[in-house]
């Protein structure tokens, strides 16, 4: 038998941080999975944390014999754990990964010290061998597959392994938060945990990377790996607790292993291609415009030829335009310009779109393998207006350019977690390497936006 859980890992919940009552529906069900961890004998722990070492492009497998950890950061040294590392079963994992075309190994580590959310399900589910893995930026279809890699590895070897999860829910779930609210919080957390009181895992892999993103979550991804490993096999789930005491969801739940089945792994990527024809055939003209520009661009290094039938307004008209890239939820590139540039929006978009994929320096340029996973929206701003007063400013509505000398920063409107014209000023100021304490100007704007 195969044993998971999903578990949150807020420090509190350990006696030396916040005492012996936080969050108890979270410790009770702590305590059962410990239990139930314990009776199933394992050899190893195996870890997914979000808060070990993380690459958007390498999956990191913590290298070594040992490592150890404490909760000082907490003020809360005396805390501590130390742990070994199946490094056999760890080189194994990346090497079946890389097979798979899965980039995986122990490449990269900055820090050999254990984190937190690796420590607080030590502090629960005790354990002197474990396996340590992070996250990545990749899709949640690669995630998943590395979770089969896993389960590979542990049998090859004859490992009889405990699979950890790791991983709090939305952490945007109360005004008076530290992450303040968001209404994606709530609809992520009771969508996971449906998935997991049903047994579903090809519904699980169908979330909307976008609201998982707005909801400031950090556990699905773990999730998911967990879902790779049982993957083919037949499986109870179950939910032991959920509750959000300081506007952060904690979701602790089981799973079983109780036979074979076929794998969903097909399944889950026909959805997947199904899910992203359905967003071409919903793109408009300027969506369009802009996908067929990027393709063309990293396929042959040369802009799109501009469609001969295009919309009046986006030939003959002139604005600045935004164009944003995202990947699984996430930015991938977003470069635009605020007054027009070319002849027409459609060549606007032209420009911008090239720009957005290859020059935004937060991010490398778009590669060839990434161009099917990529979500673009198109923003054609107003002409900028100047502001006396604040009350005329609307963080949904407007967006905003602060200004000091030749120092300018701009913010585009209705931005996920962006809720205050206060946080858009201040967002927009350090953007333009501006300090609240000088002098600057503030104009608005409004876009039409095309996604």
């Amino acid at each position: 038998m195969l044993y998971g859980c999903l578990v949150p890992h807020p420090p509190l919940i350990i006696e030396e941080v916040g005492g012996p009552d936080e969050i108890p529906a979270t410790r009770a069900a702590y305590k059962k999975i410990a239990l139930e961890a314990k009776q199933a004998s394992p050899d190893v722990l195996v870890i997914f944390s979000p808060h070990s070492i993380i690459y958007s492009d390498y999956l990191h497998i913590s290298p070594g014999r040992q490592a150890h950890g404490n909760f000082g950061l907490y003020n809360a040294p005396q805390a501590k754990y130390s742990v070994g590392y199946d490094s056999e079963l760890a080189a194994l994992i990346g090497e079946i990964a890389e097979e798979n075309g899965i980039r995986a190994g122990f490449l990269g580590e900055v820090d050999k010290a254990l984190d937190h959310a690796s420590m607080v399900p030590l502090h629960f589910i005790k354990h002197d061998k474990i396996v340590r893995i992070g996250l990545s930026g990749f899709s949640l279809i690669d995630h998943y597959r590395f979770g089969m890699c896993v389960r590979l590895a542990i049998e090859k070897l004859g490992r009889n392994a405990v699979i950890v999860a790791s991983g709090d829910m939305s952490h945007k779930l109360s005004e008076t938060g530290s992450y303040g609210l968001a209404p994606e919080g709530a609809l992520h957390d009771r969508y996971v945990m449906e998935c997991l009181q049903e047994g579903d895992f090809k519904k699980l892999m169908a979330i909307d990377p976008a609201v998982a993103n707005a909801a400031a979550e950090c556990g699905l991804r773990s999730l998911v790996m967990l879902a790779g490993v049982f993957d083919g096999l037949d499986f109870e789930s179950e939910v032991y607790s959920y509750e959000a005491p300081y506007g952060v969801g904690y979701l602790t739940a089981s799973i079983r292993s109780v036979g074979m089945r076929d794998s969903l792994l097909a399944d889950i990527v026909s959805d997947y291609e199904s899910r992203l024809e359905a967003t071409r055939s919903s793109e408009d003209a300027y969506v369009r415009l802009a996908r067929m520009n990027v393709e063309n661009f990293v396929l042959y290094g040369e802009p799109a030829v501009l469609p001969e039938r295009l919309p009046p307004e986006m030939a003959e008209e002139q604005a600045g335009v935004f164009v944003s890239i995202y990947k699984n939820g996430e930015l991938r590139g977003c470069i635009g310009t605020i007054y027009p540039t070319c002849p027409s929006i459609a060549e606007e978009i032209i420009q911008n779109s090239i720009s957005s994929c290859s020059k935004d320096s937060r991010f490398d340029p778009v590669e060839h393998s990434e161009l099917d996973e990529l979500v673009y929206s198109v923003d054609v701003l107003s002409t900028p207006e100047p502001v006396s007063e604040m009350s005329v400013l609307n963080a949904k509505k407007y967006g905003i350019i602060v200004s000091s000398g030749s120092r300018r920063g701009l913010l585009l409107p209705n931005l996920s977690g962006v809720d205050t014209v206060k946080e858009q000023i201040s967002i927009a100021l350090r953007k333009g390497g501006i300090s609240q304490s000088e002098p600057y100007l503030i104009e608005r704007f409004e876009v039409v936006r095309h996604s």
